[in-house]
């Protein structure tokens, strides 16, 4: 299992590359937001489940902690495998996956106070501990920052795959070992490594060398978790485990699924979080083990508490094949919207919302071709009613931009209602078909910046036209002469959207 660990290590190093420090700084409201609530809420209704079993009031806290983690091997190839782990459902998800992570460092500081004569230690020993966690973080930020770069360069010169290969397996595991020196997490150490990566340009290569013992030692990992369920314990506490198995799931689905309503989640979204995230995640183990140690937990309610755990992990894809079953057809399913198949216009249209239906009009007028897609069942349907011809498709997706006719439109434009969207339709846009220029619609001067960044030809904030109307207007009726404010507006144009190119 040590060995089948750097699975999980290597697996949020890959996650880290595919997040640059802005988008994770941008979801610091969620992480300790969502994340913190869900963490408090969970911890406190499980614990209710651990009393009720009989177990102590520190066991039960113990036992809560656990198992209110979810596994972050298993959501994450989940979210992989149904193409969710960029969309906004899959970063919340994973915003508390990662709060999880950095709770197990406080969690085994109160197991270890929870002990018997655990609060003889000092405070000056808890702040030292702190101290190292923090200097820890430092060295590896630095390091980073400054050196992982200019390494990856300098090793480029000798074209040798081998030791590219072997310096990112180095990266990797020194970041997740500093970690574990500092009292951290070692999935939280590469998962730092690979954020600090994110925006090198060996981001592509690094992920590429990784990616075969990725898949092995996640592989291991879970053939592990399997082979480390004790029968012989299952067999003796039957009774128990077959009430505490679906008195632990169901409410943590509960938690879950509340919580996600509280942050204004859609119902359908909830569910799939809650089925999702249901099960215990691999560093209740080391919690529970701490305990052990400490004497908070008995050998047996150990053994017990792993293998309702293990059992947690193994019904996940049972749940998920009976989540995609029956819950999606109380969501509003796309039955009968057409699906973007060979088609191809001289522009493609990725949203058909606000923005996407008057870019269409002029486009039309002149008789151009348009492929419109949009992934809004109702807004399709009324489309149609009223004539027009919208298919059906997400177009964050690859393989949707290519079965739309990305590769042979002359133009393509990202009119999508969602800022994620746009920038995951220029990325892919750039990536496979290079030399078709895309227009987009940015959120804000920011968003702006990040679509020049990732491609687009004419990134335009979606309200300067507009309030550039709105003040021109208003200085014609505060007494300015036409042609000074149609200069002042021309110019204040040409300040903006000048100052976004340039940065």
């Amino acid at each position: 299992m040590r060995l089948a660990e750097l699975g999980v290590v290597l697996f949020l190093f890959v996650i880290g590359l595919e997040m640059r420090p802005d988008r994770l700084w941008s979801m610091r409201g969620e992480i300790f937001g969502l994340g913190l609530v869900y963490m408090l809420v969970g911890i406190a209704a499980l614990i209710c489940v651990g009393i009720a079993l009989g177990y102590p009031v520190a066991a039960s806290f113990v036992a809560a902690s656990g198992f209110v983690m979810s596994s972050t091997a298993i959501c994450m190839q989940l979210l992989a495998e149904r193409g969710q782990a960029a969309l906004p459902r899959g970063r919340r998800m994973f915003s508390i996956l990662l709060l999880e992570d950095l709770a197990i460092v406080p969690l085994l500081a109160i197991v270890a106070f929870m002990a018997p004569g655990g609060d003889e230690a000092t405070w000056a020993d808890r702040l030292r501990g702190i101290g190292i966690g923090l200097a820890a973080i430092a060295v590896l930020v630095l390091a980073g920052r400054y050196l992982l770069d200019p390494m990856f360069r300098l090793l480029a010169r000798f074209g040798a795959r081998e030791v590219m290969t072997a310096a990112a397996l180095l990266v990797v595991l020194g970041a997740a070992m500093l970690m574990q020196a500092g009292g951290l997490s070692m999935a939280m150490g590469a998962f730092l490594a690979g954020v600090l990566l994110s925006e090198s340009r060996f981001r592509f290569q690094l992920e590429a060398d990784v990616e075969p013992f990725r898949g092995l030692l996640l592989g291991l990992f879970f053939l592990g978790v399997g082979m480390a369920l004790d029968l012989g314990v299952i067999a003796r506490n039957l009774g128990l485990i077959l009430v505490a198995v679906p008195a632990f799931l169901g409410l943590k689905m509960v938690v879950l699924f509340a919580v996600a309503r509280l942050f204004r989640a859609s119902r359908a979204e909830a569910l799939e979080r809650a089925v999702i995230m249901a099960q215990g995640g691999e560093f209740a183990f080391v919690l529970y083990g701490t305990a052990v140690q400490f004497g908070i937990l008995r050998a047996e309610w150990n053994a017990i508490l792993t293998a309702i755990v293990i059992i947690s992990m193994i019904l996940t894809p049972v749940m998920i094949l009976l989540h995609d079953r029956f819950a999606a057809r109380q969501v509003a399913a796309p039955e009968g919207l057409p699906a973007p198949e060979a088609v191809a216009g001289s522009v493609l249209i990725v949203g058909y919302g606000r923005m996407g239906q008057i870019i269409s009009q002029p486009l039309l007028e002149r008789g151009y071709s348009l492929t419109i897609i949009d992934n809004d069942p109702q807004a399709i349907r009324e489309a149609g009613e009223r004539g027009f011809k919208i298919w059906y498709g997400d177009g964050g997706r690859p393989e949707i931009l290519k079965a739309a006719g990305a590769e042979r439109a002359r133009l393509i434009i990202a009119a999508a209602g969602d800022r994620d969207s746009v920038t995951r339709i220029a990325e892919h846009a750039r990536e496979n078909c290079p030399n078709v220029p895309v227009l987009a619609r940015a959120f804000d001067r920011d968003h702006a910046r990040e679509l020049l960044e990732a491609g687009v030809a004419w990134p335009l904030h979606e309200t300067l036209e507009s309030a550039l109307a709105m003040g021109h207007e208003a200085l014609i009726r505060l007494g300015e002469a036409p042609p000074s404010a149609d200069a002042l507006i021309a110019d204040i144009r040409r300040r903006d959207t000048g100052e976004t190119a340039t940065q």
